[in-house]
Parts: structure tokens; sequence; C-alpha cells
């Protein structure tokens, strides 16, 4: 009687809550608040994928290689295979809602003689790639505070005030700790401040798409956005195809971070539906709106080699100099120009702040299966049911990479390049299981590709090992110490030391993701 009264509990308590029944069937219990709805699931990806952030910080490499062609159609070309990355993850969340996402789809898909192995790489690029993503979002939002003092205090030819690369730091450092507190506070906070920032994205967006043109007393033309190739550059390349590989860095680097709907599914309601819609809708919007925003800020250059010059009044800052200039050339001064630059940088600091959440969900879920040194700490809740300790572990990680800055820029720049090779990589080890060891055995969830999904899967595995590829390849010529592209020396020591861990020590303990619940 007592095992048919417990039963009957358990029936009732699934009816009750399907998303809690759900995660009890992957093996976990519910440890955090789930009310997300969908529109909030899809704001926390979209606010971090924010193409405000990624244009604007990364401009200067679509128009260094490339230009106007490798910016426009390098955008289309990436949208579509990223679209295809980005099915297939859905299709895998809506089977797999959990807030370890991939490390524990590679577990799933791998089967029971690779799972340990599978997860613990997959789970390791993918932490160390969101730290390395905060890193490289926050810094660059100090980055761009710095040029936003330079122009406002006369600018780098008016004896404006360039900020020392410790200045940058304690300003990094800064922004850090203010996205700690945010999301150390209850998850409708950080919801609502994610949501604002979804909005201030399109707003931003459709604001400067409508405003720059509109200003500007000269335009470019048609052909001159969408034909014209830029095949100067001070970096000793030539051939246009390596140029224009090159210059897809740009789009590539602005389209990622949607797993954080993934990060997000055991806060969100009906996960197995919302978290693939969450995932979906930030991919197609942001490649909308990113397209616009990009044509549009491209009608406003037209002299390319002076905006990349050190010596103009941004110091180098390519799309800080249009503002500048725009606004300049029309009322005599840059005010307006200086403005749009700090519209773009809320715009960043919400991206950060979005960043610094989806890691603390992924060190949780991580330390939960045990897989990091102290995990019982980082795997811990506070009573507003956030993973305070995984938050401020995350900062701390990310704040050390960006001591890096002090020694050189170009150590720098390898450290963050983690932050889009490495998750991608992270994206595309799930996949490859779902379309090989898996492909049998998987069972898709209410969001399912079909017959497609073999067939994207593999287009997103093969884009991803070509991305790998090609941003490892030398950025200019010849090759030194100051201009040698370290992404290879990176990525491929973050591999040896996940593999080396592996054989000396993890193998022995690690056995995947750990049921927490009977």
């Amino acid at each position: 009687m007592k095992s048919n009264l417990e039963m009957e509990r358990k029936i009732d308590d699934a009816e009750a809550d399907p998303d809690k029944a759900r995660l009890s069937q992957l093996g976990y219990k519910q440890e955090l608040k789930r009310h997300l709805s969908m529109l909030e699931n899809f704001a926390f990806s979209f606010s971090i994928i924010s193409v405000l952030t990624g244009i604007t910080t990364t401009y200067n490499t679509g128009l260094r290689y490339g230009g106007p062609v490798s910016a426009t159609l390098g955008w289309l070309l990436v949208s579509l295979f990223n679209g295809c990355v980005a099915l297939s993850m859905a299709e895998i969340c809506s089977a797999y809602p959990t807030a370890g996402g991939l490390y524990y789809w590679s577990a799933k898909l791998a089967g029971h003689r690779w799972a340990p192995l599978a997860s613990w790489i997959t789970g390791w690029f993918n932490i160390v790639g969101q730290w390395a993503g905060t890193t490289s979002i926050d810094f660059s939002l100090a980055q761009m505070v710095q040029v936003i003092i330079l122009l406002s205090t006369g600018g780098a030819n008016g004896g404006g005030y360039l900020a020392s690369k410790y200045v940058v730091l304690g300003c990094y450092a800064a922004f850090l700790i203010i996205h700690g507190i945010i999301n150390s506070v209850s998850v409708k906070w950080v919801s609502f401040f994610c949501q604002l920032g979804a909005i201030w994205n399109v707003i931003g967006v459709f604001l400067l798409t409508i405003l720059i043109p509109a200003v500007a007393t000269k335009k470019a033309s048609p052909e001159f956005v969408f034909a014209h190739f830029n095949a100067e550059n001070d970096v000793g390349i030539h051939n246009k195809f390596y140029i224009f590989v090159l210059g897809l860095l740009m789009s590539q680097y602005s389209m990622g971070g949607y797993d954080t709907s993934v990060h997000m599914s055991e806060e969100t309601k009906n996960a197995d539906i919302n978290g693939p819609k969450g995932i979906i809708n930030s991919v197609a919007i942001s490649t909308i709106v990113g397209y616009i925003y990009l044509i549009s800020i491209t009608f406003a250059v037209r002299d390319i080699p002076y905006l990349l010059r050190s010596d103009n009044d941004a110091g180098g800052y390519a799309i800080a100099e249009v503002f500048f200039l725009v606004f300049k050339d029309r009322y005599g001064s840059g005010v307006g120009g200086i403005i749009c630059l700090g519209f773009a940088a809320i715009a960043v600091f919400f991206c950060g702040l979005t960043s610094v959440t989806s890691n603390s969900r992924m060190t949780y879920a991580f330390a939960r299966d045990g897989a990091m040194p102290f995990s019982s700490l980082w795997c811990k809740v506070n009573k507003e049911e956030v993973p305070r300790n995984a938050v401020w572990l995350a900062l701390a990680v990310s704040f050390c990479m960006a001591l890096t800055s002090l020694g050189s820029l170009v150590a720098f720049q390898a450290m963050v390049s983690i932050a889009t090779i490495g998750l991608y990589i992270a994206y595309a080890l799930p996949i490859f299981f779902r379309v090989t060891l898996g492909r049998q055995s998987f069972v898709p969830g209410p969001f399912s590709l079909g017959r497609w999904g073999i067939f994207c899967g593999w287009v997103a595995v093969i884009w991803v090992a070509v991305i790998t590829v090609l941003f490892s390849l030398p950025v200019a010529y010849p090759i030194k110490k100051d201009t040698l592209n370290y992404t290879p020396i990176a990525v491929g020591g973050l591999f040896i030391l996940i593999l080396s861990s592996w054989v000396f020590s993890a193998r022995h303990w690690f056995r995947g993701p750990i049921r927490n619940i009977q």
C-alpha cells in the first residue's frame, strides 16, 4: 500500500511539474528557481550574442581583412553555417534540457564507454571558453570606455587623455565586480537586466542604423558597401581569398554565446520547448538585426586606411572614428558620435552581465558532477537559489586571464581567442557524437529536425573544423613574435592540459554526469 501511495505521489508531482519530472529523469533534483519564460530565456542568449557588441568591438578586423565584402558577404556566409550549429544544438537541447548542457549531451551521446572522456573534454572546453568570453567582453568594454574618454578630452591629436594599461585593467576589474554583484542577487533581477539588455540592443541597432547614415554628409555608394574588397593592409597579406577568410572572424565572434539558453534551461519553464526556441530565435533575430547594423555603418565608411591608422582621433578604433567624423563633419563637433559610442558601450555592459550569468550556471553544473577542484563549494546555491560561489569563481578566473594584457597584448589576444575557437569546439563535440556514436540511440525531444538532423549536424561539425583551421592561420607576414597568431598555441595548449589531466588523474575518478536524485 505504501509503495502504491508513493507511486501515485510521484505521478501527481510529474503532472503538476513536468519540468521537475523531466529533470529528475535526467538525474538531477530541482535546486535553481524555475520561473523564466521563453521570452526571458531568449533575452539571455540575445543579450550575450549582442551584435552591437560583436560588430562594434571587432569592426577593425572586418575592415583590415577584406573591408566591406568581408563584412557584408562574410556575415551572410557565417550566418548560414552558424544557423546549422544552432539548429543542431536546439534539437539536442530539447532532448536533454539541463544546465550542464554540452558536456551532459556528450556523455549521453558518446555511449557508456566514451561518456566520461567525451564529457570531460567538452565540459572543460565549454567552461574555459566561457571564462575567456567574459574576459574578452568586459575588457573590450574597458577599452571602449578608454576611447570615449580619449575623444571627450580632445582626441589622440588634441591632447586627449590616453589611459594606461593599468587604468584599463582597473576599469575592467570594476565592471567584473558590478556584474558579480548583480549576478549574486535573485535571478528575477538578472532576468530583468537581460531583458533590458535585449531591448537596448534592438533599439540601439535601429537608432544607429537610422542616425549614422542620416547625419553623414558623404555616404559610400552601394557598390562600395556590397562589392568593394579592401586588399590594402599593413600586415603583408595580399592573397584575396586568404584576406577574406581572416575577415570572417568578425562575424563568427559576433554570433557566439547562444549556449546561454541551454545553461538557463533548469530555470526555464517548459525547457524542452522554450530552450530550443531561445537558441533559434536569438540566432535568427541577431542575424537580421546585425546585418542591418553592419550595412548602415559601412555606408558611412569612406577612407579605410585612415580609419585603421593609430594617429586618428580615436587612436585607430575604426567604428569610434566613423561615429566621431560623421557628427564632426555635419555639426563641427563629434559629441554626437561619442554619445553613440556610449550607447554601444551600454550594450557591451549588458552582454558582459549575461556572460557572467551563463558562466556561473555552467560552473555550477560542472561542479555538481564533481568535475572541478573543490566542486562542493562551487555547486552551492544561496537562499535566493543562485550559485553565488560559482559567479565569483568565474569572475576571479576572468580577471586572472586579463592580467596577461600587462605583459603583452599579443598574449592577451591568444588567451581570449579561446572564446571563439574553444567555445565552438565545445558546441561541435556533442553534435559530432549525435551524428556518429549516438546516431541510433538518440531520442529527440519535442523539437526535432527529423530526417534533416544528420545532414545539419554534419554541416555544423565540418564548419567548426574549418573555422578552427582558418582562425589558426598567420594573420600577418613576416611572422615575428609580435605578429604570430597564438590561437593554435592557446587552443592546443588547452587541449593538452585537458587530455593530460584526464590521463594522469580524472580517468580514475570522473564518470561523467552524476545523478543526485533517485
